[in-house]
């Protein structure tokens, strides 16, 4: 009996700093129905948003279903800049190409139709994506973002 006492002492002690890692824009009790009832007050009514979330299950189902609060964020075209300045030497070498994965990558998060005609397009726009070894990157994912934006054939939804 002790050892499951310890047992169900320690994953609840788990289960509760693994949800203020991944409380990402909600209190300390993370995402569920905790978060919708209590939301992201500071303090102790967070303990009542984790019970919440603990009692009714909430948080589990809600980060297997992307409810209750717990769906990742939607791809923007900040997004797909963020990725673009991250990837840029990789992006650099598929968009040469016209394809690779992080021409998937970007034709997801821009919420493109398709990836092969994205990698097209930023192979048809690549001098003037990439002008010189000097262009910083957040001018590089501007003018990445400005040509996907530039081809409505690519029905780029998250850019706008």
């Amino acid at each position: 009996m002790k050892k499951t006492a310890s047992a169900l002492a320690a994953a609840m002690t788990v289960m509760s700093m693994a949800s203020v890692a991944m409380a990402d824009g909600y209190g300390t009790a993370g995402c569920g129905l905790g978060s919708i009832v209590f939301g992201d007050k500071p303090g102790m009514i967070q303990i009542l948003a984790s019970t919440t979330n603990s009692t009714f299950y909430t948080q589990w189902f809600g980060i297997t279903s992307g409810t209750s609060n717990c769906g990742t964020s939607a791809p923007s075209a900040e997004s797909a800049k963020a990725f673009v300045e991250t990837n840029r030497e990789a992006l650099a070498k598929d968009a040469a190409r016209g394809n690779g994965e992080t021409i998937t990558s970007l034709t997801t998060l821009a919420g493109c139709a398709d990836a092969s005609a994205v990698g097209a397009t930023l192979q048809q726009n690549f001098t003037s994506i990439f002008p010189e070894a000097a262009t910083t990157d957040t001018q590089v994912s501007q003018s990445v973002v400005d040509t996907l934006k530039s081809h409505p054939e690519l029905s780029c939804k998250t850019l706008g």
